[in-house]
């Protein structure tokens, strides 16, 4: 599958000179390197391979280039030779020798020679010859044998005489191992200009660059290349800095597994109100579960949307996979008290995952939609709004801003689920299917086994598993199988839960069941996630069937097993447990089909059991493995013989296995699972078994280890490797993995060029964006390439449905990625660079997130460390890394390569500090493949030995070695330049450490030397490792050299030195014949960044050379400055060619003060002093005398000169220590602060050139809007703070629009103008808030439309510029409305003319940069750093601050700074810096209000009241304190007098208040005072909008603006203000135009120069060279914290600071913002009349239906205030008269929307808690009856604040106006005062639709408190204001009181035509019968004549 080209030479060159040739196929070129001064001939010699995914066809062709390299000019091509490749194509190898052709196609004597070989895919042409796959040994006879030899000796084909330890037959081993690296099959290369090695950012943290030959030979080549450097991709750059031979893979330098320890969450879950609940006249309460915790909130009566807005908080310290594993239930119950459970009316569950992964990790006022699981056929039984937010550690949650509520309730638009999951989930089937196991291991003790045994001779399997699942909450479980080893269960469990679920994981565990307890034995999840595909072409989730392999603890029993967490799935599992096979399916329910069982609880059922074969076909694969070097092996094992075990599965185990199968299952090609029989594997060396099957050999010999240095051992492997092997059998499925793999290379080449870029921007090289290009087109050749190689394997029976669908989904995202990623390419420029390189993050996120196969197939290798039998350390190694394939993308990353692998400790014990500590080095060679693929199984091991086999006799040559003879050895010197490290761990008590190096390089170690009390130690030191013995060949040892381990101690004085971080690096290595210079000697110090664990831990700074001694022994070397004699003799310095360039520097030093001193020893700081150190210079600070008095220093700048890098990377970091002297010259430490980067400190004088105020011209700044506002365009230019002005000038045509518009009259009465007087700071606070929220929501929706845009660019890109036309038109629209939609915008604002203040939602320090801007302030820190995450945080570790800046520059400086007016040279670069004296301020502190606050209390509330702190001033607000709020408005300001610098530190706290007891914190907040009253930024007093002398936007500031303008201007030394005519005014060269004229209170206009003044101080960062933003008149929201739950939000706080001098005039008093009090009103509501209402009664005797009508109405909240009508009795046709009124008082706010109740909660409560609750007035239709409960009959809600008009008449009246309000007009009854019309009333039939039940004829009259008094009104029909009767129809009697009336009513009013059709009957009937009666009479008597 390869296309091989050797190119040997070019021959008959003319002239001399430095050639190159190129050789390029398929659009892939590759460049050879360049040879020097040759003459006629040039010798090559170089071999290219081009992997290949499709045949070749016999007319394509390849093409090779000749040049003359220039390093100065482009290169000149000699000529070109081309050739078709069919006779190649037939027969598979070719070689040729032929000439040129020139650029005229002519051709000339030069010619080339070149070496063709060709593999093809499906082995038609050049195919393997016979021995080339080893055959299974039983299919050949013995006689054979010589074939067999010979196709297993290496070299037989070509004849090229290789050494015998070679095993690749058809290439020199120079040539094999030809650049494949770094630019594998994807680099589609083009040669671009290349940054010199010299300045080649270190790669990731392990590998610095190593080059290869030929990339430096060339690299001035292509420095010289004449291309234009942005249409060149940089693919070729990773090269630079990857391995360059492919024999060593990379280590992974993080060593410790992160996944099972515990840590703290926080899950906050507020439940607002609910909606629609299904069900008549019910109590709702709200059940909140997360996990185990059940929480309830209070019963509401009688209502179906009753409203709770309840907070209630979980904490949980558990391991991130439990966590997100819980499920969050939120449950709706109906009449639940002390008795009864009550009945679910509907529940809603999501697992705190979901939530997690959330923007924000939050779901903020969605609506969760109430289902019953009961029933599944009923539909939704309502709705719950609620906020649900997942705290973890150091998450900070933006909580949106929570003010009035008044956005409409869209209720569809707002559910809880997260993007892309359908508003409509329907019910679903999970049926997962447990078919069986295998492998278990055994779970009791075999004592009682054994007595069994030998008394029946019964011998039984010790386990007895069954299997569990959990998923979304519920459990199944299959039954138990008695002792088996290999259960057999075929069962299936089935849950019904809705699809999508809200759940990501499934659990599937087997377990061993147990008369005590059961234990887990193995666990897997399955994500949903990735086993499913949501997109318009997805599937749904589908599994199997397919083996899941499960890991855990170590295999053999004990009863009590310190891994046991590993087995239920947390943590990595260290041991092979057992393999299940489970198969998933989901099945979408018709809910409407009668058959379904409507219940959702789980199912146990039996299940057809699989084909045997179903899960593939069994193969024999085969497992090699060599140990190269095992070293750093921890002292504690050191003394006992060691031996390494490998296992695959239960394979090679030999300690813990499990009982053996019979031999004849395995022969049979059985899944015999185990490893060979007893018989086998101890039979004696040379009687093999009889047809030479292999006997796996799975541990190496034990030896005793020898010694290193103290820390750590070695094993003597030095020429002698020892191997195993092992053959296992397992179903086929290699295609899973390949796929995986492939997409990991993507990945991981991807990942690499991703950190080259950022590398490249972090340290400011040229063109990183040229780097991104290249990356991306990597990555766009990669995914197709993808998508070809992925396709052919379509024909496996195998596959299940998972297999093909995620091979579809998967061809389908990388073919779009692909694309996007060429899209990209070229959008990358220089300033959109940081945007695509968040794209291509996602990208990144997205292929790892494909490449993880959920199907298992091989189980993991594990690699055990054995010392005495026991096990002690492992790795694993993830099966598909190490997997063999013909096809070069599809092996494993390191497969056949040398991988480093550090050996670390179980599960536990491998947490904290032990799982730091290297329990072994391993460099191990594996190989993973098909049996009868081992032929090339040794290829990648470095070259030069010799096979040891097993066993002696004939017919084995098949055998693999047990070791590994070198015959061939190099002798290296390795130079450690070990310059400084900074940023360490801190890991004394005294906050430093006392840091040392040892350095590791195969079996030596060295030690720098120990630098005391320091972070930041420059060792300056080179450590020389003589006589390193390396074996293999040398070109190998040079292109890939094995890695130094490097690790950083801290040296105590007793015990032994601790841990604080190690780093690998690789070395520069010159052979022997190479000369030592330039461009890769000597080497360049380098960054590698040092781990502790998982987290880093500081840089090391330094350069590795690794030196070949030749023949000559060492005098070859290059000469060391100093003493050689190394044993004893003094420390080495690094040499001059390595160490930095350095120049003369300046460090001025701004000392202001220390802040907040602990105690040291118990005993107070008193007199402390600062030192500062940089590079061995420093200086110190004066003393300060008493720190209690006064901690500012008395001399504020102070410099000292030093030689730094003239590299500003490399400079070393600036250390601050504060020490406290004592008396008799003692000195005690305080705490250090190393400053680890000084760029941000560098003066770098401004450029003349850029200054762009030096213009002479005025620039005018506009601030008055010319054109009336509605035709405003630039409205969107003008921001928030420009707007201010634009109100106050309004032009007199939008005045008299006014005027009109309010006699017009109409429904635009409504907007009235603000009155003056009503309006308040909260008026002013609401509008900035509803401000804030709008200018939220247009950033979020511009961020989306441009989010849209750009994808619709990548798309439209790559489907070609075809619709350029449209995509022209398309903006111009958007323009259009984009113009449209701020001209509305002003339109509302211009109603209401209210001044706003900014609201910011996070701290103002975030905003202004902690004010920063001068001053700087840095942590002192004291203490080590805890190991643990939780022992002690960063805070705990700060004893105080300092205060201060610096400044670095390189002297001398230029003349013209130090010429400047008023240059003090004793300030240095500090000019213009106030004094530090003493000072006293008056402070003012604001509290708005706090939000979300954490309960305190069992009730799940808080009693909050502020508490200040400040220096001695220590507050309590107790008295205030606000009943069970956790949202209280505490609306107060506070005075304090402070003196700046002693008490400078505000502390705001919340506390709870306890009626006994003490109060608890709920959180405060801390603000540095100081910093802010001395920020350039002004943040003292907050600039407002406008300047008004009266009224609630009183000016608080003493200052008036232009007295502010004035004092900026002279600390400015800005030229102004000058203020001219027309209402101008000059600033340095800046104009400003603005309003001139305002009103005072009596409204007298009169001319200022305030406004002009405030309009600059509002621009005053448009000023040049002074110009900041200066801090607007603001709240700001503060985040409380509590120090017991440290890094997590407990509630916010909305507040601000002002800071008066009190040397200057004093200012007004504190502006109220005490809370509005609410407004008392009267609400008269009277119900006329009703009609059409429902008839729920059948009459006793006439059946006839009718109802006895009765009205019920209150406000909500106030339900036990409710009022009823008098019955309207016997109502037949739905009418009903009452004429009666109710009356309701309640207090409300107008502000925002809300009725405030204050009631007590409960007859023990102490006081009356305070609740706000929505406006609404519920009226409802009753049916009254006598002896059995009133009948409920329909109800109507109206939000007073908008409610749909009420009707004419009845007849208008309908439905519509409940359902759908949105189309109606609403009303306000606060605007209207009075309404009257008719309502509709409905309630919900069985099927859960809302019907029309009756229509009610009401008035509504709302007064205010002082109206109701003036004209009172009785309730009801009474005095005063009385109503008349209603006149109803007499059938309202009772009938046993007056019967007669009743059947008057009753029976004539209906019944009375047939009445008298009845009458009329029986006068006919009387007629015939008295005629039938009298007429024989008649006949007798007329017969006789009587």
């Amino acid at each position: 599958m390869a296309l091989l080209v050797r190119l040997k030479a070019v021959t008959e060159l003319r002239g001399k000179g430095d050639r190159l040739a190129k050789v390029a196929f398929r659009g892939l070129s590759f460049y050879t390197r360049v040879l020097e001064n040759c003459e006629d001939e040039a010798r090559f010699d170089e071999t290219f391979r081009w992997p290949i995914a499709s045949n070749i066809d016999g007319n394509e062709m390849l093409e090779i280039q000749v040049f003359n390299y220039s390093k100065v000019f482009t290169n000149r091509l000699i000529g070109t030779f081309r050739m078709v490749l069919q006779k190649v194509v037939e027969e598979g190898q070719l070689e040729v020798t032929d000439t040129l052709i020139d650029d005229n196609n002519s051709a000339i004597r030069t010619s080339v020679s070149i070496e063709i070989r060709y593999q093809a895919m499906d082995g038609t042409v050049g195919a393997w010859n016979d021995g080339e796959f080893l055959e299974s040994p039983n299919s050949r006879s013995e006689g054979e044998g010589p074939l067999e030899t010979e196709s297993l000796l290496p070299g037989h084909r070509q004849g090229s005489a290789v050494s015998p330890g070679k095993s690749n037959p058809s290439l020199k081993p120079a040539e094999r191992n030809f650049r494949r690296a770094g630019k594998g099959v994807f680099s589609a290369m083009k040669l671009g200009k290349i940054r010199p090695p010299k300045e080649d950012p270190h790669r990731k943290q392990d590998e610095p660059a190593i080059l290869e030959t030929e990339d430096l030979d060339r690299k001035a080549m292509r420095l010289g290349g004449g291309l234009d450097p942005d249409t060149i991709s940089l693919a070729s750059v990773t090269a630079v800095t990857t391995n360059v031979s492919n024999k060593r893979s990379k280590p992974d330098i993080k060593m410790e597994p992160s996944a099972g320890r515990p840590m703290d969450y926080q899950v906050s879950i507020t439940v607002i109100e609910a909606r629609q609940l299904v069900g008549l006249n019910m109590d709702p309460v709200v059940c909140v579960e997360v996990g185990e915790e059940k929480k309830y909130t209070s019963m509401k009566e009688s209502t179906n949307c009753p409203y709770y807005n309840e907070y209630f908080v979980f904490d949980f310290h558990v391991p991130p996979d439990v966590m997100f594993d819980k499920i969050i239930k939120l449950s709706v119950i109906h009449s639940k008290n002390l008795l009864r459970s009550g009945t679910l009316v509907g529940s809603f569950k999501m697992d705190v995952g979901t939530v997690y992964t959330q923007p924000e990790h939050q779901f903020y006022h969605k609506w969760a939609i109430l289902s019953d699981p009961e029933d599944i056929t009923a539909g939704l039984k309502g709705y719950l709004k609620c906020d649900i937010a997942v705290v973890g550690k150091g998450d900070n949650i933006k909580t949106p801003h929570k003010a009035n509520e008044t956005d409409e309730d869209d209720i569809e638009g707002n559910l809880l689920l997260p993007d892309g999951v359908p508003p409509e989930r329907q019910w679903a089937r999970f049926y997962i299917k447990i078919y069986r196991a295998e492998g278990l291991p055994r779970m009791n003790t075999s004592l009682m086994a054994n007595v069994k045994k030998a008394l029946i001779g019964e011998n039984k399997d010790l386990v007895d598993p069954y299997v569990q699942v959990l998923f979304a909450g519920q459990k199944g479980k299959t039954s138990v199988q008695k002792s088996s080893y290999e259960p057999l269960w075929n069962e299936q469990v089935i849950f019904t839960e809705m699809f999508p679920p809200l759940c990501k994981r499934l659990k599937v565990q087997i377990r061993d069941s147990d008369k005590v307890n059961d234990m887990a034995i193995g666990t897997h999840f399955i994500d949903l996630r990735k086993i499913s595909n949501e997109g318009d072409k997805g599937f749904l989730p589908t599994f199997g069937p397919a083996w899941v392999n499960m890991y855990g603890s170590t295999r053999n029993y004990t009863l009590m097993d310190e891994h046991q967490d590993l087995n239920e799935g947390l943590g990595e599992g260290v041991s092979f447990r057992a393999r299940l096979l489970l198969s998933l399916a989901v099945e979408i329910l018709d809910t409407s089909n009668p058959e379904i069982t409507s219940s959702t609880e789980v199912q146990m059922e039996q299940a057809t059991p699989v084909a045997d074969n179903c899960t593939g076909k069994m193969e024999e694969f085969f497992l090699f493995g060599a140990f190269l070097e095992a070293t750093m092996i921890d002292r504690k094992i050191g003394d006992k013989p060691i031996n390494f075990e490998v296992t695959i599965g239960n394979y090679g185990n030999q300690i813990d296995g499990t009982a053996k199968p019979s031999l004849k299952k395995k022969k049979e090609g059985g899944d015999g699972e185990q490893e060979d029989s007893e018989l086998l594997q101890h039979s004696s060396e040379d009687e093999a078994d009889d047809d030479g099957e292999l006997v796996s050999v799975s541990s190496t010999q034990p030896m005793k280890p020898l010694i290193t240095d103290r820390n750590y051992f070695h094993l003597p492997y030095f020429e002698k490797k020892p191997c195993i092997y092992i053959k296992s059998w397992w179903q086929d499925q290699r295609r899973r993995l390949y796929n995986a793999n492939i997409m990991d290379k993507i990945a991981d080449k991807l990942e690499e060029g991703l950190n080259d870029v950022q590398e490249m921007i972090k340290t400011e090289k040229p063109h990183p964006e040229r780097r991104l290009r290249g990356v991306l087109e990597e990555l766009s050749s990669g995914c197709f390439r993808f998508v070809t190689l992925a396709n052919k394997d379509q024909s496996l029976s195998a596959r299940t449905r998972l297999d093909r669908e995620r091979l579809k989904s998967c061809m389908r995202e990388l073919e779009n990625m692909g694309q996007q990623a060429k899209t990209l390419r070229s959008q990358v420029k220089k300033n959109t660079m940081r945007d695509k390189l968040k794209l291509v993050q996602n990208f990144l996120q997205k292929l790892r997130f494909l490449a993880d196969e959920p199907q298992h197939s091989i189980p993991d290798i594990f690699i055990w460390m054995m010392s005495n039998g026991k096990r002690i350390a492992y790795a694993r190694i993830p099966s598909k890394d190490i997997l063999y394939s013909i096809v070069d993308e599809e092996t494993g990353k390191d497969c056949a390569k040398v991988k480093t692998v550090f050996l670390r400790l179980p599960g536990k014990r491998g947490f904290g500090p032990a799982g730091w500590t290297v329990q072994a080095k391993m460099e191990i060679y594996l190989w993973l493949g098909l049996n009868k693929q081992r032929k090339d199984f040794l290829s990648g091991l470095p070259c030069g030995f010799e096979e040891k086999k097993a066993s002696k006799g004939l017919g084995l040559q098949a055998f693999p070695p047990i070791s590994l003879l070198y015959t061939k050895k190099q002798v290296f010197q390795l130079r450690a330049h070990m310059y400084q490290a900074r940023s360490l761990f801190a890991a004394d008590s005294s906050g430093l450490s006392d840091p040392f190096a040892r350095v590791f390089f195969i079996t030596q170690g060295q030690c720098t030397e120990v630098l005391n009390e320091t972070l930041c130690p420059t060792w300056d030191q080179l450590l020389v490792f003589d006589n390193v013995e390396l074996y293999g060949e040398a070109h190998e040892m040079r292109d890939d050299p094995p890695i130094i381990v490097i690790e950083i101690y801290d040296q105590d004085t007793v015990g032994k030195a601790d841990f604080m971080g190690r780093t690998f690096a690789k070395p520069v290595v010159k052979m022997s014949d190479e000369d030592y210079g330039p461009p890769r000697f000597p080497p360049q110090l380098e960054y590698y960044q040092i781990y502790r664990g998982n987290s880093t831990a500081g840089d090391l700074l330094a350069a590795f050379e690794l030196l070949q001694i030749g023949p000559a022994g060492k005098s070859d070397l290059p000469p060391i400055d100093g003493p050689t004699d190394t044993e004893q003799g003094p420390i080495l310095p690094v040499p001059l060619g390595i160490r930095p360039v350095l120049s003369k520097y300046r460090v001025e030093i701004l000392f202001w003060g220390l802040r907040d001193l602990k105690r040291v020893n118990l005993a107070q700081v008193d007199r402390p002093r600062v030192d500062i150190e940089c590079a061995g210079k420093g200086v110190q600070s004066a003393l300060i005398q008493n720190y209690k008095k006064n901690p500012n220093f008395s001399t504020l700048v102070k410099w000292f000169e030093v030689d730094l890098p003239e590299n500003e990377l490399l400079h070393p970091p600036l250390n601050i220590r504060v020490v406290d002297c004592r008396a008799f010259g003692r000195y005690t430490l305080v705490g250090s602060h190393a400053v680890s980067s000084l760029r941000r400190f560098i003066h770098r004088p401004p450029d003349k050139k850029s200054q762009h105020w030096n213009t002479a011209g005025e620039i005018v700044i506009n601030m008055e809007p010319e054109v009336p506002i509605k035709k405003m365009e630039t409205m969107v230019k003008l921001e928030a703070n420009s707007d201010a002005v634009v109100k106050v000038d309004m032009s007199e045509e939008e005045k008299e629009k006014k005027k009109k518009k309010k006699k017009g009259g109409g429904e635009e009465i409504e907007e009235e103008e603000p009155d003056e007087s009503m309006l308040d700071w909260w008026s002013k606070y609401f509008a900035s808030i509803e401000t804030m929220k709008e200018q939220l929501r247009q950033q979020e929706a511009a961020a989306a439309e441009a989010e849209e845009k750009e994808e619709l660019e990548i798309a439209e890109g790559s489907k070609g510029q075809a619709k350029t036309k449209e995509k022209v038109k398309a903006p111009k629209e958007d323009k259009k409305k984009k113009q449209q939609q701020p001209l509305e915008a002003p339109e509302k604002k211009s109603k209401q003319k209210i001044d706003e203040l900014k609201v910011y939602n996070k701290e103002l320090e975030m905003e202004f940069d902690c004010f920063e801007d001068w001053l700087h302030t840095f942590s002192l820190f004291r203490g080590k750093i805890g190991d643990n995450d939780d022992t002690t945080t960063e805070e705990e570790r700060i004893v105080g601050r300092f205060k201060g800046s610096m400044c670095v520059y390189k002297v001398p400086l230029p003349d013209d700074i130090t010429k400047e007016a008023g240059y003090d040279p004793n300030f240095g670069m500090f000019q213009g810096i106030p004094n530090n004296d003493p000072i006293n301020v008056l402070v003012r502190v604001y509290i708005v209000r706090a939000t979300d606050l954490h309960p305190a209390d069992i009730n799940g509330k808080a009693d909050p009241y502020i508490a200040i702190k400040l220096g001695k001033t220590d507050i309590k607000d107790k008295e205030n304190y606000i009943s069970k709020q956790l949202n209280p408005i505490f609306g107060k300001s506070f005075d304090i007098e402070a003196t700046f610098p002693m008490e400078s530190m505000l502390t705001v706290a919340v506390y709870d208040w306890d009626l006994v007891g003490s109060d608890d914190l709920i959180g405060e907040t801390k603000i540095d005072l100081e910093n802010r009253y001395y920020s350039k930024h002004r943040a003292t007093c907050g600039i407002s909008q406008t300047y008004s002398t009266h009224g609630y936007n009183l000016w608080r500031d003493p200052g008036k603006p232009t007295q502010i303008l004035a004092k900026l201007c002279r600390e400015g030394k800005v030229d102004g203000p000058h203020y001219g005519p027309g209402g101008r005014v000059k600033v340095a060269n800046r104009v400003f135009t603005g309003p001139r004229e305002m009103e005072d209170e009596n409204g007298q206009k009169k001319q200022t120069d305030e406004h002009l003044a405030l309009a600059v101080l509002r621009h005053w960062e448009e000023i040049p060279r002074v110009g900041c933003k200066l801090v607007p008149e603001h709240v700001e929201t503060r985040p409380l914290l509590n120090p017991d739950k440290p890094g997590i939000e407990q509630g916010r706080l909305e507040m601000w600071v002002d800071m008066f001098p009190m040397d200057m005039p004093a200012p007004g008093p504190a502006i109220d913002i005490s809370p509005r009090k609410p407004k008392r009103y009267e609400l008269r509501v009277i119900v006329w009349n009703t009609d059409e209402v429902i008839l729920e009664d059948d009459d006793f005797f006439t059946g006839e239906k009718s109802s006895d009508i009765f009205v019920r109405g209150w406000l909500k909240g106030q339900q036990e205030d409710k009022q009823d009508t008098d019955v309207h009795y016997h109502s037949l046709t739905g009418e009903g008269n009452f004429n009666w009124r109710y009356v309701f008082p309640f207090d409300y706010l107008m502000a925002e929307e809300k009725i405030v109740i204050s009631k007590k909660e409960s007859m023990f409560s102490w006081d009356e808690t305070e609740y706000k609750i929505p406006a609404r007035l519920t009226l409802q239709v009753w049916d009254a009856d006598h002896f059995s409960a009133d009948d409920f009959l329909g109800a109507i809600e109206l939000d007073l604040n908008r409610f749909p008009r009420g009707a004419k008449t009845a007849k208008q009246c309908s439905m519509d106006m409940v359902t759908n309000e949105g189309d109606l007009p609403l009303v306000s009854i606060f605007k209207q005062k009075r309404v009257k019309g008719w309502w509709p009333f409905v309630a919900r039939n069985e099927n859960d639709e809302l019907e029309l039940t009756g229509k009610v004829e009401a008035e509504l009259h709302l007064l205010t408190a002082e109206e109701a008094e003036k004209s009172p009104a009785g309730l009801a029909r009474n005095e005063p204001d009385p109503l008349e009767k209603p006149n109803r129809p007499d059938t309202s009697f009772i009938w046993f009181l007056n019967p007669l009336k009743s059947i008057r009513y009753f029976i004539w009013h209906t019944y009375r035509w047939f009445l008298l059709k009845l009458l009329l009957l029986l006068l006919v009937l009387l007629l015939v019968g008295l005629f039938l009666y009298s007429m024989p009479g008649y006949l007798v008597k007329k017969l006789l004549g009587a």
